[in-house]
């Protein structure tokens, strides 16, 4: 008798034996099979492989030994499984991950998002605090260059201490960068400067729903010097924002031609930093990092501005100057105190800005920034005690509706068009 007659037969009696004893005690059997591919043929000289089936048996109270079978013989009824734990096999098989998927999933996109949500609620804190102590000290204080002037000197003392610590490695500007960085410098510099202007002049929730004009100057400016043509969504967004600034305007108990004209230039000038930086961080022969291109532009505002500065309002740093402010409610620790801490906001709501701007769309920062008026709005009309009209909360919030439906209507892409043929 041949080897594999033999092993066939012994395997026969045991099956039958498993079989009458199954039957004898009335056990339960359950099968679990696991395909083995390739394994070679152990009972033949034959070099080739063949599929090989291991089940387990597990009765009611104890474990039986594996079983050996080949798909080209019949297996017995008893070693068939249920449905279940075909449903079993089917679930495990699809659990089990390839020969690659076995590595961890990075969730670099979840990271990243949480870490822009973090990056945007600590701008709009900031700027909470920002507006709340710079108005505070333009209030008694009202010289909104020299103020403007020593917020560019605090932070760029801080920038320079972040160096020199090696916090944050000094960049070596080369004359290109220079040249492709200054009038970021003086869009920068009018911008903040105008904004400080009509901070003194008017409310907070008033300075900030002028703001929200920013789109209509951009695609204004697009229109007349990039020859971008504005999709019809986008011309209709426009409407409520014209319409709101206007209604909120007419109705506002603190207005003022000088902060209204302020507000509006500033208007023009942020918007055009925030397109020229977006596109000098693409530009690879000119990139800086964030942290760079925000602290040159500092540094160079506050060495432009202090001439300026002392040419417009004088020099205002003088114990009389200082005093005066004591006589309208401030004296002069709290003064200096709250200059201070205008200075540090100021610095850190513009890195934090920048470092937006660097990870997303111009488009984005603005819908952003549109969120950011919102809440500093409320937060100045709460902490300031501001009193407004229903026509000055309606202008205003249609003002921010028709800058949310702006955002939503840049985001769609107009259709190319065919040529008929």
């Amino acid at each position: 008798m041949s080897p594999s007659s033999s092993s066939s037969s012994c395997l026969s009696h045991l099956i039958s034996a498993t079989a009458n004893l199954r039957s004898m005690h009335n056990i339960p059997m359950i099968s679990h099979s696991i395909a083995i591919s390739k394994f070679p043929h152990p009972f033949s000289s034959s070099s080739s492989s063949l599929p090989l089936s291991l089940s387990f048996t597990i009765n009611g109270g104890g474990g039986g030994g594996p079983f050996l079978s080949y798909p080209s013989q019949k297996s017995p009824s008893f070693l068939i499984s249920s449905p279940k734990i075909q449903s079993l096999r089917l679930f495990a098989a699809a659990s089990v991950p390839e020969a690659k998927s076995d590595e961890p999933i990075k969730p670099a996109g979840l990271i990243q998002t949480l870490q822009l949500g973090a990056m945007f609620g600590t701008w709009y804190l900031l700027n909470i605090y920002f507006n709340i102590y710079n108005k505070q000290v333009l209030k008694v204080y009202p010289f909104p260059a020299t103020v403007t002037a020593f917020q560019f000197g605090f932070a760029s003392l801080m920038i320079n201490l972040i160096w020199s610590l090696n916090l944050h490695p000094r960049p070596n500007i080369t004359r290109s960068q220079l040249v492709a960085i200054l009038p970021l410098v003086v869009a920068h510099t009018m911008g903040n400067l105008l904004t400080n202007i009509s901070l003194g002049k008017v409310a907070v929730s008033f300075t900030h729903t002028i703001k929200a004009m920013e789109p209509f100057f951009t695609v204004l400016l697009s229109s007349l010097f990039l020859g971008e043509m504005p999709t019809f969504a986008v011309v209709s967004s426009l409407v409520p924002i014209v319409g709101g600034v206007a209604l909120a305007s007419m109705t506002e108990l603190s207005f003022n031609w000088i902060g209204f004209a302020t507000a509006m230039a500033s208007n023009l000038t942020n918007q055009s930093r925030n397109v020229l930086s977006k596109k000098l961080m693409v530009n690879e022969e000119e990139t800086l990092d964030n942290i760079n291109l925000y602290s040159l532009i500092t540094i160079i505002s506050f060495i432009l501005l202090v001439p300026f500065t002392i040419f417009l309002e004088g020099f205002k740093f003088t114990p009389s100057y200082l005093q005066s402010a004591a006589c309208q409610g401030l004296n002069v620790r709290e003064l200096c105190v709250r200059s201070v801490l205008a200075g540090i906001c100021f610095h850190a709501y513009q890195q934090v800005s920048y470092g937006i701007l660097q990870m997303v769309s111009p488009v984005s920062h603005s819908v952003g920034n549109c969120v950011k008026r919102v809440v500093v709005i409320v937060s100045s009309v709460i902490f300031f005690q501001i009193p407004l009209a229903p026509l000055n909360m309606l202008g205003t919030g249609l003002a921010l509706v028709g800058v949310f439906l702006y955002s939503r209507a840049k985001q769609i892409k107009p259709k190319p068009h065919t040529k008929a043929a």
